[in-house]
């Protein structure tokens, strides 16, 4: 039977309208299914609550809290220190979660952070560090996120000299000196994490001036280039790097300061407009 012009634009209309009937419906009910989610993780019934945040993702792909709410749900059953093969099951499980909200968000703060601690509960350190340098490197992520990746990353390398000059530290009275480690693979190694560390803060400074953590560490990097001038037997050089920390310091106390300023402002405004005292 052939449809008469006007019976096919009819037709049509009809399909269109219920097709877009069932969109709205499938939206309504993701946006419930969210409601449920939220429920459940407050009553830390998280496996329950991941059931429904991912409901609500195959009703609406396009639901923006859906991700998160699943990333989040399956990050919580995980329990840190257990290192049983299930419970690190559930730590991967959530780093592909947090990787998939990256995918639609790249600068998700929560996300990058959140595999960033995973890798690191699961001992999976390479991975770590990889991670770190491809969130720094990507230019789809803020300026000043990527200036924190790059500070994350010279904290690792100044943790790395760190360990090595704490072990080489020696008493004489009441002064503290540092002497060069006894074996040169050690002393080898606290240069290139020096060299290594500062090329990755002056990094994070360059793209953002006012990054505290940024300037935090360019701060204890140069202090542990002083103790292993002291170590090579450099007392000006020493001396005028010591100089340089404290000028360093100067600026990340100043940076401290006005981040905290910040953060009082921002809770008052938020007071003021809850309509608290």
């Amino acid at each position: 039977m052939k449809l008469s012009r006007l019976g096919l634009i009819i037709f049509i209309g009809i399909a269109l309208l219920t097709t877009s009937g069932c969109g709205i419906i499938n939206r309504i009910r993701a946006k419930n299914e969210i409601n449920e989610a939220a429920r459940a993780y407050k009553a830390n019934k998280y496996a329950e609550a991941e059931q429904h945040a991912r409901r609500a993702l195959e009703l609406d792909p396009d639901q923006r809290n859906a991700p998160i709410f699943i990333a989040r749900t399956v990050h919580a059953q995980y329990r840190p220190g257990i290192d049983k093969q299930e419970n690190i099951d559930i730590a991967v499980k959530a780093i592909e979660a947090y990787k998939f909200v990256l995918q639609k968000d790249p600068a998700s703060e929560e996300a990058f952070l959140a595999v960033y601690a995973l890798l690191g509960a699961i001992k999976k350190d390479d991975e770590q560090r990889q991670w770190i340098e491809a969130h720094a490197k990507n230019a789809q992520v803020p300026a000043e996120k990527r200036a924190g990746a790059y500070a994350l990353l010279a904290s690792k390398d100044w943790q790395c000299v760190f360990n090595i000059t704490e072990l080489n530290k020696q008493t004489q009275g009441t002064k503290i000196i540092w002497v060069k480690p006894k074996k040169e693979e050690d002393y080898n190694k606290a240069q290139q994490c020096l060299k290594t560390g500062m090329v990755e803060v002056e990094q994070a400074i360059s793209l953002d001036a006012n990054s505290e953590l940024g300037w935090t560490y360019k701060t204890n990097l140069v202090r542990e280039q002083a103790k292993i001038a002291e170590m090579d037997g450099k007392a000006d050089e020493k001396e005028k790097l010591n100089k340089q920390a404290e000028e360093y310091q100067k600026r990340t106390n100043e940076l401290t300061e006005a981040s905290k300023k910040k953060k009082e402002a921002e809770e008052a405004q938020k007071k003021l407009e809850e309509g608290q005292p």
